[in-house]
């Protein structure tokens, strides 16, 4: 998330009540949470095993809880729960904002679109021209819609990430001030989920057609021309690149990438990074051809076995 103007290290600093290592006027653009960051974010840490990613990334403020080392050209903000804090400047920015009306009027709708009854436009959202959108779907705060989308009935857009952290009392939420962006050409199902960014943007980009039943987490991109089926299930931080094909009922692991092209058959689970141009099957998520390859040997074995 970017902040509506550049601020200074020391008035973040302020708003946390937290000691900040470096100049005092250090320019600080916005907040994002690790897998997104940019130069000029906040990112935060609050456990050993990811200090050095966090201080190695791209991020140049780091909100840590323990005072290390600063590497050259960044800052820290020290504060004993940075994951507290986090939530915290991303509230102070943009906090939730209550609805009033069925369809917002700060909401920005295209000509020649289509609102069927009961469709809820939160605020700040933008619409483009062309689209349709089904009844009963939800389009919350800070969504962006393309020209030419369809949205089928009872889909959800820009939900909170499923994000939470562990504690005593209970799991707290990390509260998302992200947002969902749909591209130009896009089709989505009906009872489609599509969670909004944590700090950044999930990205659904032009021309990829959903079907029904599909749950995409935060801050997911999905590449251009892509074809998703039924009850595909895509978890957080995931980056889909263009003309993949993902059949149904697939599940796809946090922070993979599925290279441009590759399919995905029914049913595979993957649970790392894979190559684009093959195609894949089974759990975890093989090459099929080799896959094929493994069960037809395996089953001569099993039939030799037999006549024994």
């Amino acid at each position: 998330m970017n902040f509506p103007h550049v601020h200074k290290l020391k008035e973040i600093a302020s708003i946390i009540d937290a000691k900040y290592i470096g100049d005092e006027n250090f320019p600080i653009e916005g907040i994002n949470e690790i897998h997104r960051v940019e130069a000029g974010d906040i990112v935060f840490v609050d456990h050993p095993k990811y200090y050095d990613k966090a201080l190695e990334s791209n991020a140049t403020i780091i909100l840590i809880n323990k005072e290390v080392d600063c590497p050259e050209g960044k800052a820290l903000l020290i504060s004993d729960d940075p994951f507290r804090d986090f939530v915290k400047i991303g509230q102070h920015f943009l906090a939730f904002e209550a609805s009033t009306k069925q369809i917002s009027d700060s909401a920005e709708i295209g000509e020649d679109t289509i609102l069927q009854p009961g469709v809820f436009i939160g605020n700040h959202v933008k619409i483009g021209k062309n689209c349709v959108i089904h009844s009963n779907v939800s389009i919350n705060d800070h969504s962006i819609i393309g020209d030419n989308v369809i949205i089928r009935s009872g889909t959800v857009l820009g939900a909170d990430a499923f994000y939470y952290k562990n504690r005593e009392t209970g799991f707290d939420r990390l509260k998302s001030v992200g947002n969902v962006i749909i591209e130009d050409n896009v089709e989505i199902g009906a009872n489609c989920t599509i969670d909004r960014g944590v700090s950044a943007s999930t990205i659904i980009k032009e021309g990829t057609i959903m079907d029904n039943l599909i749950q995409i987490g935060h801050d997911t991109i999905i590449g251009r021309k892509c074809l998703i089926a039924s009850q595909v299930g895509i978890a957080g931080c995931v980056n889909v690149e263009d003309e993949v094909s993902i059949w149904g009922q697939v599940g796809i692991t946090s922070g993979a990438t599925i290279g441009s092209k590759a399919v995905l058959l029914a049913q595979a689970g993957v649970s790392k990074s894979l190559e684009g141009g093959k195609t894949y099957f089974g759990y975890p998520a093989e090459e099929a051809r080799g896959l094929y390859k493994k069960m037809a040997i395996t089953e001569i074995m099993v039939r030799e076995y037999r006549k024994k």
